[in-house]
């Protein structure tokens, strides 16, 4: 792993895309923006009066219903972890984020155009170092058959494994050690997918008004809609790979532990998450610098493990 590794990362220009929004229907713009080291991810709705702008932290999640919404005071935007997966896949820290509207485009309903925007946007590497969060003891959530856990790593590893009980999609188990090429081969073409039983009840209470076979897959009792098929044949758990990923990055910055998700979701994440938070004794923000790079060899084992002497 290179020093650059350890240093913060931007946008190298501005980057823009405009699509629908999977569950309010609009057409929305989404501009990506370079920004300063320490600002972190940061939405603004720029359609609002002062374009209010929204932190991309677990302090900032209102809502988990089918997607993860940030918001502060009225101002609200949905369904980020697609991008949040993608900037984290590529260790971009600090962005401007514009909306001009309630909720992220869903493009194709994977993280691969999010990918490709932050890629045709070039990627700056800042002087400051990055900062880690790394997890220190285990915590673990459960609620009946759904758990989530964080251990201590001396890397980000997830673990995820889904059961839908479904004869197309049947117990399906993910095991990842992240790095930016994992990501790129593994997570980020993997879309989001629903049930065909569960399209009409979701329209009916306001979600999926943009859903389509363009960005979801969707599932009846005996086929697979979409005409292309499947880009992975266990797609479906590494798309809750890919969310898991997302919701991870609400911390505020990379993660250095071992995610563990059985049959979870975004409301699990947020909730394991915030516990990790709350506990002091759970978790250390560290900062990677120079000094420590030069003494060891840049394993990410050992400079874990000397991160706690810091």
């Amino acid at each position: 792993m290179s020093d650059a590794s350890f240093h913060q990362r931007t946008l190298d220009r501005p980057v823009a895309t405009r699509g629908v929004g999977l569950h309010s229907g609009a057409q929305v713009t989404l501009t990506l923006r370079p920004a300063p080291a320490d600002h972190g991810i940061v939405f603004h709705r720029v359609d609002l009066p002062g374009s209010p702008g929204i932190p991309a932290t677990a302090s900032f999640v209102v809502d988990t219903a089918l997607a993860t919404t940030l918001g502060r005071g009225e101002a609200r935007i949905g369904t980020v972890e697609h991008l949040l997966a993608a900037l984290s896949g590529l260790g971009i820290d600090n962005v401007r984020v514009e909306v001009d509207g309630p909720e992220v485009p869903i493009l194709d309903g994977s993280a691969g155009p999010f990918l490709y925007l932050v890629r045709s946007a070039g990627i700056r590497i800042l002087e400051e170092p990055k900062s880690f969060v790394v997890i220190k003891r285990p915590v673990t959530l459960r609620d009946g058959d759904r758990e989530a856990s964080l251990t201590p790593c001396d890397r980000l590893r997830i673990d995820c494994a889904i059961d839908f009980r479904h004869p197309l999609v049947p117990g399906q188990a993910l095991s990842i050690d992240f790095s930016t090429t994992a990501f790129t081969r593994e997570l980020a073409r993997a879309r989001t997918f629903g049930f065909l039983k569960d399209v009409e009840r979701l329209k009916s209470a306001g979600l999926a008004r943009g859903g389509s076979l363009e960005n979801a897959i969707v599932v009846d009792e005996f086929s697979i809609l979409n005409p292309e098929g499947l880009r992975y044949p266990d797609e479906f758990v590494r798309h809750k790979t890919l969310d898991a990923l997302g919701d991870l990055a609400l911390f505020g910055h990379p993660v250095i532990g071992h995610l563990r998700v059985t049959k979870s979701g975004h409301a699990l994440h947020h909730r394991l998450v915030s516990r990790v938070l709350a506990d002091a004794s759970a978790f250390a923000v560290v900062r990677a610098r120079r000094r420590e790079l030069e003494r060891l060899d840049v394993r990410l084992p050992d400079f874990a493990l000397a991160l706690e002497s810091l």
